[in-house]
Parts: structure tokens; sequence; C-alpha cells
């Protein structure tokens, strides 16, 4: 059976979107033939062969720029086979890996939808602090921060939070929120409690400024 062309396109936008989500995170990512300018005939060659798409292969590992030992690992799930789900033992071996190779974070690019174990799985281990991120492949065909109506975010390091509530003498509750789960948030990989700057052109004014704290 032939592989679908337009899966293989899906999955080339995929990985070149989930590359721009790390670079915009801070993650290493570069401007070259082998990540973000990756050619589609050089991603077939790579990554597909005998009419398979080698989703193994796509796996993601990448260090922090400014912090090395942040590592983050990303990962295209497959369904089981025969299935249409994605189960328990599935995430429970991902999870070992996150402790064994120690990565601070890991997202997993999902064929296939979770189970309801898989998801409670994830929620204990992120009970603590967030460590596994999950996108299902159709979020990320496109880089919806490209999109012109979305403004740009930026998340503000602690220093310049601090020196935002002192300029306005607030605090932090008294901030406008945003949801963790805003597709903006999910992608930049906002954490409960942090800032994020919005950037928004004005017609008037040239640029307009606004900031949003991070809420479950």
């Amino acid at each position: 059976m032939n592989l679908d062309e337009n899966e293989v396109l899906t999955i080339f936008r995929i990985r070149k979107t989930v590359l721009q989500m790390l670079r915009d995170r801070g993650y290493v990512v570069f401007d070259s033939k082998d990540d973000l300018e990756l050619s589609r005939q050089k991603f077939e060659e790579k990554f597909v062969k005998i009419n398979q798409i080698l989703r193994d292969s796509l796996e993601i590992k990448r260090p922090k720029w400014n912090s090395p030992s942040q590592r983050i690992l990303v990962v295209f799930v497959k369904r089981e086979k025969d299935k249409s789900t994605i189960g328990v033992k599935c995430v429970r071996n991902y999870c070992e890996r996150i402790k064994q190779d120690n990565f601070h974070k890991a997202i997993l690019i999902l064929h296939g939808k979770l189970t309801p174990h898989a998801k409670q799985a994830i929620s204990a281990i992120n009970s603590l602090i967030d460590r596994i991120e999950y996108f299902n492949e159709t979020e990320l065909i496109i880089n919806i921060t490209e999109h012109c109506l979305v403004p740009r975010h930026e998340v503000l390091l602690r220093e310049d939070c601090k020196k935002l509530l002192e300029k306005y003498s607030i605090k932090e509750n008294q901030l406008p929120r945003i949801n963790k789960n805003d597709p903006i948030a999910r992608y930049l990989g906002i954490e409960k409690n942090q800032i994020v700057k919005i950037i928004r052109n004005s017609e008037t004014s040239g640029r307009y400024i606004t900031y949003r704290r991070c809420c479950v």
C-alpha cells in the first residue's frame, strides 16, 4: 500500500512547527538544512522508509540556550496497533525515559487519542510540576503565531516581572489572566503564574502593550 503523500506533507509541516515552537521557548534550534530549513526531499529520505513514516526517528532532544542542563524531549507517539488510541503503558514508558535520561520536560505529539488512564498518568506526573505536555498532530500543522490576527507574546523573566509590578504598584493577582489551555499559552509552554507580555500593532500609537498572568 502506497503512503499517502498528504500524510507525509502533514508530518513534514508538523516537525517544522515543533522546531519553531522550541526555538520560541528558548531551546537550541538552528536555521540550517538539518533543522528549520530541512527540505521536503531530505525529510522523506531521512524519515520515510518502505512506505512508512518513521515516527520513532522524528524524536527531538534539545537543551536551552541559556541553561544547557534544562533539556526537552519531543516524541511522535504512534497509536496502538489496530486501535485509534494511545494507552497508559506507552505513556509510562516515556515517563521512565524522562526520569532516566534527566529531561526537564517532554512533549508528546500524538497520532491518536490518549485513553482516560493515559491522561490520568500524565496528570499524576504533573501534579507537582508540569513536565509532560501533549499535542494532537492536527494542532501543529500550522504555526498559530504566524497568523496575522495573533499578536506577539513574550514570557517575562522573573526579574522583569518584579520590575513590572513595582512600576505599576500592583500585585500579580491584579493582572488580567490568560488561561493555561489558551492555544498561545500551550505553544509557548507558559506555566502557572508566569507573566506574558502581549504586543499588538496599533494604527494610532504604533503598538499597544498589555500583560497577562497565566492561570489554570
